[in-house]
């Protein structure tokens, strides 16, 4: 039997991803009314695609916006072979070189380029453009409109599919990312995500950190098919006993015992890209692993800072908890303006805070080459404590429960808080945990969103913006149905996150026109 693998889609937007998936498998994976409207993709997507030799890949379709490269690197994080899709009548875009470059650090190297849209533009020069960025690559000219080269394509991912071993049976622990929690009648708390490592049965004994909430499988799907265990390399729904949804969120990890921990530091050996600035010392950038994401600063170990094109050794200090292990792959993506900037190989998942210096390195050298290391020798004073995962109590998930329900029109903080019967110092409390565990997202003094929800209303702003050539506060709460105070903290929020600048009364994508 066929190791399981995971296909993951790549490329620029309006360059025909999740049309050619949907002509390959007859499923759109566009699931939200806002995606269907917009004709982009704002979530990640789900399908199975059967190969001609019979064997199956799960498919996840990422996002091609430049919005969205959180969401993609989210869902890149646990494929085994690309999809890259370029249109014939764009050819290679920034997108197409930014999801590559976030493929080159997650250490996904295989996989098959579709040259979409074949049946206009000029598919000709576009495949020898895209044969010389990916030399190695099989390059397919293929038309979802008008189904041709669609055998081709499935012949060439059956070739690239047969040469990679998959993940399964390799030795480790359950390890599953969280992409999606939701809950079905007649089955209750349900998770999806990518198993990284091991294995999972019904009846299995689970904890989903990094909060260390216990839970039993109750069922185990692959492809909306009950199957009695799943291995590592599948794409996997869980049924899970004990906890409900909402406890539970994207980038959260189910895991079967205590190998791996939430850690607020990692040793790892990292490279920039050719072509970013030189990351200094004590630089804010954020971490995605897994299918979470924290801010970090930096400390170089072999200097004072890392330049394009270098290698080195560094320490991530996490101001929210990632949960790697060694070997794992990270990537790095400045916070303004979000761009991917490198990635690296976690060394040590779990160190205690150090600068450089000969016996770091010859410890951390030691350790990637899979010795044993020598014992650090104990700092000077203790330590200081370990900071510890947020604790979400139930005020806290009584409040990410209304944030959530509220969707893209939340209430006040204040509104919410008295709703989940929270004191002033109490909701403080509730909302700062809550931003630190990545489920709510501060848009204002007094305004919070639950993450996918703000993704949605970017999304809208955006379409505003690409639509009009920019946003106004009238336009947006026009848009969005809402008032003129919630579309004004909107827009200063996505100009904050560096999404919009604003110009007089509108608010422009960043990038349009002069800044």
């Amino acid at each position: 039997m066929s190791a399981p693998l995971t296909l993951g889609t790549a490329g620029h937007i309006d360059h025909g991803k999740t049309a050619l998936i949907g002509a390959l498998t007859g499923r759109d994976t566009d699931r939200l009314p806002e995606e269907r409207a917009r004709g982009i993709s704002i979530e990640l997507g789900y399908a199975r695609l059967d190969l001609p030799s019979g064997r199956a890949l799960s498919v996840i379709d990422v996002p091609g916006h430049e919005r969205f490269v959180r969401t993609m690197v989210a869902g890149a994080s646990g494929i085994d072979l690309f999809l890259l899709c370029v249109a014939a009548d764009d050819g290679v875009m920034p997108q197409t070189l930014e999801h590559l470059a976030v493929l080159r650090h997650l250490g996904v190297g295989s996989g098959v380029a579709a040259v979409t849209k074949s049946d206009a533009g000029e598919p000709e020069l576009v495949s020898e453009e895209v044969a010389e960025l990916l030399p190695e690559v099989p390059v397919v000219r293929v038309s979802a409109h008008e189904r041709t080269g669609l055998d081709e394509l499935l012949l060439a991912l059956d070739r690239v599919a047969a040469g990679l071993p998959g993940r399964a049976g390799d030795p480790g622990p359950l390890r599953l990312h969280v992409d999606r929690s939701f809950t079905l009648r007649g089955i209750g708390t349900v998770v999806t995500g990518t198993l990284w490592s091991g294995s999972v049965a019904e009846g299995d004994r689970v904890t989903i950190l990094p909060r260390g909430l216990g839970a039993r499988v109750r069922s185990v799907q692959v492809h909306d098919e009950p199957v009695a265990s799943a291995q590592a390399g599948q794409r996997v729904a869980l049924a899970l006993a004990g906890r409900g949804w909402r406890e539970i969120a994207r980038g959260d990890l189910v895991v079967s015992g205590g190998e791996v921990e939430p850690t607020y530091r990692i040793d790892a050996r990292v490279s920039l890209e050719v072509g970013t600035r030189a990351l200094d010392r004590g630089e804010r950038l954020h971490v995605h692993h897994g299918t979470r994401d924290a801010p970090a600063r930096v400390a170089p170990l072999e200097g004072d800072s890392l330049r394009p094109g270098e290698t080195a050794l560094v320490q991530l200090r996490l101001e929210a908890p990632l949960m790697p292990a060694a070997g794992d792959r990270v990537v790095l993506r400045r916070v303004a303006p979000p761009d991917t900037i490198g990635g690296g190989v976690v060394i040590d998942p779990s160190p205690r805070r150090h600068g450089g210096g000969a016996t770091v390195l010859e410890r951390l050298g030691a350790l990637e080459r899979g010795e044993t290391p020598p014992e650090p020798a104990p700092p000077a004073a203790a330590a200081a404590p370990k900071p510890t995962a947020p604790v979400l109590d139930d005020g806290a998930l009584r409040l990410a429960a209304l944030l959530e329900s509220d969707g893209t029109e939340p209430r006040a903080d204040g509104d919410l808080a008295a709703e989940a019967g929270l004191e002033a110092s109490a909701a403080t409390a509730a909302w700062r945990a809550l931003e630190r565990a990545g489920r709510a997202v501060r848009v204002s003094r007094n305004l919070h969103f639950a993450p996918a929800a703000l993704d949605q209303v970017t999304a809208q702003v955006i379409g505003l913006c690409e639509r009009d050539g920019a946003a106004t506060i009238a336009g947006v709460r026009d848009a969005l149905g809402t008032s003129r105070r919630f579309a004004q903290a909107v827009l200063e929020h996505l100009d904050s996150e560096r999404i919009t600048v604003r110009r007089g009364d509108e608010h422009h994508l960043r990038g349009d026109g002069p800044s």
